[in-house]
This record gives C-alpha cells, sequence and structure tokens, in this order.
C-alpha cells in the first residue's frame, strides 16, 4: 500500500468529528507569511513528490505526522504554528509544520472527492462574516499571555487609533491598522494564527489592541480590564461577554475608532501647554502675514513643533513643520509656497484644538512609540516622488507592504550646495541602501531592519550583510492584494468608509496610494493652463478614471514620459494617489507599469520641450467655482495678513459672499460678510475667529462637495 492510501485511510477514519477547519483555511499565502515564501514553496514540492508526512487524526484533533525522514510533528487545536511540537532542531515554524498542513489539506481534499461532498470546506470555500470582537480578555490571556494585556492595557489608557477592515468575500480576512503596525486574523475563529507585520516581541500586545478595537467598533468594549482578566477573585468570575455579532449587510466594511484615551488627563493639556502656544503663533502669522515671519519666528515655530512632538501631538506637529516649510518655500521665494495652502494649514491647527475635547487621539495624536521595529517584511516598490526647496531635494519612495495591504514611503532628503540645482533624473543615480535611486524604485525589498512610524514612512537600514535585499520587481504589481492592486477604484472608493475631515483627520502618509489596473487608455492631452497632463484611462469594471499629473519643475522629463508611457501599446497598470475630485475618479500618478517595464515620471530624463496634444476642457460646477474663489479670498487675507488688508482684497471678499450667497451657500456667505464687518468696525485681532470660522466652513464644504458629488452631470453641473 503506498504513503498517499494510508494517509488517505487514516484521515478518513477520524474526519466526521474532528475536522480541522482552521487548518484547512490557511492559504499559502497565509503560510507563507506565517514562516517564508522559501519554506513553503519547499514543502509544496515536497507533498507533491511524495515525501510528505504520513497524517494521522486523534480524538482531540491533533493532527500528527511521521516524515520520512524519521521527523514527528504534531499540530493541536488551539495553538498557532508556532506553538506546535516538532522533533526538529528548528525553531519557530519549521518546513515539517508547513509540510503537515500541506498534507492534512491534499488528504482531506482527496476524501471530499471521493465522497464527493461538494459542500463541504475543502470542496468549497465558504465566506465566514465574523469579527474578532467574539475573543473576550480570557480568550486573549489564554492564548497571547498576561503580559500582552498588561502592555496593550497601557497603550489603551493613553489612547490609539484603529483603521477596521471587515471580511467581504473578496477580502476575507479582518484587519486592522493600527498606528504602526497591522494585524490581520486569516482563520476564522482563531487566535492563534493571527499576523502582524511588529516583531516578535509585541505581536502579543499589538492582537490585543486589534482585538479591542473591533470591540470598540461592536459596542461590547465593556469587557473586563487586563488585571482582572488575570487576577484571581474570591467572588464569582465575572462571565465573559457574548460572542459580538457578525457585522450585518448595512455595517461599513472599513471604519475609523479611537480606543481609549478618553480620561480627563488626556484632554488636560489643550487648554495651556503647547498646542496653546501653537495655536498663538499662528494667530500671530494670521495678523501680520507670511512676509513679516523672518528668521526669529522661525525659530520659535521649531521650538513649538519640539515641544508638541515632546507631547506625543504628532498631528499638530505636523501642521507646524508644514507650516515652517512654507514660510522657507516663500522666503527663497520657492515655488513650493503657496497661499491656499497656507491658509489651510492655520485653519488646521485651530480645527484640531477645536475638535480634540471629541477625539483627543485621533485629532492630536496618538502616545505610541515614534516608530515600531517590524519583522521581516517584503516591500514592492510603486514609485517615487521628487520634491525640495532651493536648499535641499527630497525623494519619497513609495512602497506596497502586501501583508500588511497598505502603502509605507521612505523619505531620504539630501541638502544642496549654493551651486547645486538637481533634477529629478540627476537624483536617480544617488544611492539608497546601496542601490541607485531608480533601481530602488522599481524594486522588491526584503528587509530585517526595518521600523515604521505612526505617519507610515518607514526606515529600512542595511544591517549586517543579506540582511536588507534590493531585487528587480519582475511582476510582483500582478502579485499585489486585492486592497492595494484595483480592479474596480469605484467599489474600493465606496468601501473606504466615512472618514473625518483632512483639517482633523490623522496625518497619514502614502493612505490614497494604490496600484489601478487599466483595461485602456482613451486621451492623452496636456492643459497649458494648468499646466498639467490629463489622461482618461478606464480600470477592468469599466470606471473611467482621470490620470492628472502637475507640472514639477524639478522634474522637467515628467509629463513627457508619462505622456510617452501612457501611448504605450500595452499599459498594464498606473500607481498613484486615488481620490474623488468633482464626482470624478482622479489618480495622481507614481509609475506606469506598460510593456517595457516600470516607468517612473519624477526620474525620467529630457527638458519638457515634446509638443504634447491638448487635452479637453473641462468646466467646473457653480459651487465649485464659488467655493475656491472665497477660499483664494481667504487665503490672500492671510498671506497679507489681517492687519495689512488691502481695498482689493476687501473687495475680493464681499464679491465672494456675493457669489456664494448665489450659488445657495448661505452660511458660508454670512461667515464671509461677518469676517468683512469685523474687520471694518473691531480690528484685525478680533477679526482672527471670524477668519477661522469661515476658513474652516469653506474647506469643509468644498471637501464634501468634491468627494462626495457623484450626481453631477457630464458638464460638472448638478443634477436636478
Amino acid at each position: 500500500m503506498t504513503q498517499t492510501t494510508q494517509t488517505t485511510q487514516a484521515t478518513r477514519t477520524t474526519q466526521p468529528t474532528t475536522l480541522r477547519t482552521d487548518l484547512l483555511a490557511l492559504t499559502p499565502q497565509t503560510l507563507a507569511s506565517l514562516a517564508n515564501r522559501g519554506l513553503v514553496k519547499r514543502a509544496e514540492k515536497e507533498v507533491a513528490a511524495g515525501s510528505g508526512p504520513e497524517v494521522t487524526v486523534s480524538d482531540d484533533g491533533t493532527v500528527r505526522g511521521r516524515f520520512p525522514d524519521g521527523t514527528d510533528t504534531a499540530l493541536p487545536p488551539g495553538l498557532g504554528l508556532d506553538a506546535a511540537d516538532c522533533g526538529c532542531a528548528a525553531t519557530g515554524v519549521c518546513r515539517h509544520h508547513i509540510g503537515l498542513v500541506l498534507a492534512y489539506q491534499r488528504t482531506y481534499q482527496r476524501t471530499a472527492e471521493s465522497a464527493q461532498e461538494d459542500d463541504s470546506p475543502a470542496a468549497k470555500a465558504e465566506f465566514v462574516d465574523w469579527t474578532p470582537a467574539e475573543f473576550d480578555d480570557d480568550a486573549l490571556t489564554a492564548a497571547l499571555g498576561r503580559a500582552a494585556l498588561l502592555a496593550a492595557q497601557r497603550v489603551k489608557d493613553r489612547g490609539y487609533v484603529a483603521r477596521l477592515h471587515r471580511p467581504t468575500a473578496a477580502d476575507p480576512e479582518p484587519r486592522v491598522e493600527l498606528p504602526t503596525c497591522t494585524v490581520r486574523f486569516p482563520v476564522p475563529h482563531e487566535l492563534g494564527y493571527a499576523l502582524t507585520d511588529a516583531s516578535a516581541a509585541l505581536r502579543g500586545e499589538v492582537v490585543v489592541l486589534a482585538a479591542w478595537a473591533f470591540r470598540a467598533a461592536d459596542g461590547t468594549d465593556g469587557a473586563k480590564t487586563a488585571d482582572s482578566a488575570t487576577t484571581p477573585a474570591a467572588t464569582a468570575p465575572t462571565p465573559a461577554p457574548a460572542p459580538a455579532p457578525a457585522a450585518t449587510p448595512n455595517t461599513p466594511r472599513t471604519t475609523e475608532v479611537s480606543v481609549g484615551g478618553r480620561t480627563p488627563t488626556a484632554t488636560a493639556h489643550l487648554t495651556d501647554g503647547p498646542l496653546r502656544t501653537a495655536l498663538a503663533l499662528a494667530d500671530d502669522l494670521l495678523l501680520d502675514g507670511v512676509q513679516q515671519a523672518g528668521p526669529v519666528f522661525a525659530g520659535s515655530l521649531a521650538r513649538a513643533q519640539e515641544a508638541l512632538t515632546a507631547a506625543s501631538l504628532h498631528w499638530p506637529a505636523g501642521a507646524v513643520a508644514e507650516l515652517r516649510e512654507q514660510i522657507d518655500a516663500y522666503a527663497t521665494r520657492g515655488t513650493h509656497y503657496e497661499a491656499e495652502r497656507f491658509a489651510l494649514l492655520l485653519a488646521e491647527l485651530h480645527a484640531r484644538h477645536r475638535a480634540a475635547g471629541h477625539d483627543p487621539v485621533g485629532v492630536l495624536g496618538t502616545k505610541e512609540a515614534p516608530e515600531t521595529a517590524l519583522r521581516r517584511v517584503r516591500l514592492v516598490a510603486l514609485g517615487c516622488r521628487i520634491g525640495g526647496t532651493a536648499r535641499d531635494r527630497t525623494a519619497e519612495t513609495y512602497f506596497a507592504h502586501a501583508e500588511a495591504g497598505i502603502a509605507l514611503v521612505l523619505r531620504k532628503r539630501w541638502e544642496l550646495t549654493e551651486d547645486q540645482s538637481l533634477t529629478g533624473h540627476e537624483l536617480a543615480g544617488r544611492r539608497l541602501l546601496g542601490s541607485p535611486l531608480r533601481t530602488l524604485a522599481t524594486a522588491n525589498v526584503v528587509s530585517e531592519h526595518t521600523s515604521r512610524a505612526a505617519d507610515r514612512t518607514v526606515s529600512i537600514s542595511r544591517g549586517r550583510i543579506a540582511a536588507t535585499s534590493v531585487t528587480p520587481l519582475g511582476s510582483a504589481w500582478r502579485e499585489l492584494p486585492g486592497s492595494l492592486r484595483l480592479r474596480d477604484t469605484a467599489a474600493h472608493l465606496r468601501a473606504a468608509g466615512e472618514r473625518p475631515p483632512r483639517l482633523i483627520r490623522p496625518r497619514v502618509e502614502a493612505e490614497s496610494v494604490r496600484v489601478v489596473e487599466v483595461s485602456a487608455v482613451e486621451t492623452v492631452g496636456y492643459d497649458p493652463a494648468a499646466q498639467r497632463l490629463e489622461a482618461v484611462v478606464r480600470d477592468p469594471a469599466g470606471n473611467e478614471i482621470l490620470v492628472r499629473a502637475a507640472y514639477n519643475p524639478l522634474c522637467p522629463g515628467g509629463l513627457d514620459a508619462l505622456a510617452a508611457a501612457l501611448g504605450d501599446e500595452e499599459v498594464h497598470g498606473v500607481s498613484g494617489m486615488l481620490n474623488r475630485a468633482h464626482g470624478r475618479i482622479v489618480l495622481d500618478p507614481l509609475a506606469v507599469l506598460t510593456s517595457k517595464g516600470v516607468i517612473i515620471p519624477d526620474l525620467a530624463p529630457g527638458e519638457g520641450d515634446t509638443t504634447l496634444a491638448m487635452a479637453r476642457a473641462r468646466s467646473t460646477d457653480p459651487i465649485t467655482t464659488a467655493l475656491e474663489s472665497a477660499l483664494t479670498a481667504l487665503a490672500q487675507a492671510a498671506h497679507h495678513g489681517l492687519r495689512r488688508v488691502t481695498a482689493p482684497a476687501r473687495t475680493r471678499l464681499t464679491d465672494s459672499a456675493a457669489a456664494l450667497q448665489r450659488a445657495g451657500l448661505h452660511t458660508a456667505a454670512r461667515l464671509i460678510r461677518d469676517l468683512d464687518t469685523t474687520l471694518h468696525r473691531d480690528g484685525a485681532t478680533a477679526a482672527v475667529p471670524a477668519w477661522v470660522d469661515a476658513q474652516i466652513q469653506l474647506a469643509v464644504s468644498l471637501e464634501l462637495h468634491v468627494e462626495g458629488a457623484e450626481g453631477l452631470d457630464t458638464a460638472g453641473n448638478p443634477d436636478g
């Protein structure tokens, strides 16, 4: 009798009462996450060649395997592979663990086929809609240990923000994006197989935080604390909460939740301290204008940023840092300065202060460690964006972290000498991680020395020999998960869930970066008025996407390279920042995958002298026009300073109020009129709150209108 026959008979005998659905749910991708791809491929070859183990199943559900080399391996129920027994000398998950799982799956499949059990899990993969909120603190303690719950409780006391992705048929794994790592639950109702990109030392803590995030979102966050879950009591134990029900069809599949941190001490610093200092500096800027901000004021902003960071107010600190960049760009006559952006940053600090009492963690920033060490990770490059000022250049290289289902960004800055003026193409030869930037931006990076910050920036060091490898991209884009590689962009944007306005949203890098599959390129043209290239492409679901790239003077050949790439006979995909604008799906491109490989416009050679076809003119709706005109008027007032508002600027404010009134935006029009009246009657200092009220109202209104205006006709006018 062959080994395969023996295995089949052994498993068939015990299958009816000892079915291990957790082992059947482990996909090759999940097994690779638990170990590595090399072990999975080796085990697959051995099992396929008949060199796998002889499988038996005990009455208690333990799956045992004896390998031809004499190694005995056991997989008890309720434990992950890393806690299973194996007779080999390897630590952690070994090839015997993987081989036993694959052999058990193959044996069950053959048994099911012979019995024609078409409704079995092996014959038909069934989607399970479940929630990790079902794990109470007793279950978490038993699986992860008391120390993990105590460490997680300290984080919860300070508060943290989590973004939850509930399971769907297309993406069946519940997933939680924590500030500095991601946690996945690939096996329904099992904690032992929970996966995270955090280092092994932090695994238990972050899995607990992920489960608590689901409990908070599902309204079952009244479970016992870490201490009560693990400390013996003289009285009868408190009954564990009932398992949380799976999400209903009307439950958003993607939600954001703040957990903990709502104690009085969490908001005590709002009325005094770093945030108050930053607000005072912002008000000084608003009163005097950007022209009056000299080196002394820039130093005050730098100290305010340091104080905010030290107090873990990371998102206001980011706004102050960007304010400094805007002031520096204006002082050096850099193209990076934008009056509208300057005004938004002033309003952002006030908006975060106003909303902090409602959600201090989400609005101000989490008190997590600045960076979290990750275990061995594989990153797929998605392109590069070049920026900078007269004194420096920055390269932001974007990566897909497939296991976590998110995008990260690696930032590098170079100081320039007085006689330097480097273009993106010249920077392409600069070396990062031992490779030229052009190579790194089109590569697979595997590293054991990686850390991730709360804003999704990533740090990678080369470390010891072979700890970090950079290899060609190959077909990696086509292998990305559905959360990163989109075939239906409209469905993805609908499933993104409701988010707070940008003014109070966490300042997260690469949040909207995705790879969009392209089935057709319809038009490519250049808009000389806006200095940008616009192309219309379609994804496999038939959605129309506007690929829109603005001219970057640091990368003069960028638009030419983009036009040439989109004109290729085979355009497979485009990576970039995906959003909605004026009812349309808009992609700001980073790279294009063609038959010739990956093209990165910002690193391309050229002088930008290619003659491009003209883009079709696009009209905007009257609401957008009125809001944008009013925001420009407010930005000009902030640029000059409320103490120095000119007569033409005052006229522009009154004209914008009239335009808002005609567009039916009565509240916005009233706020603009209130600002003008206060300036005239009470002076600039008294007008600061009025300017802030108007700026916040108009900025949020424009964002909601632009991102949610799906009811526009083809000319950009509201339906009905």
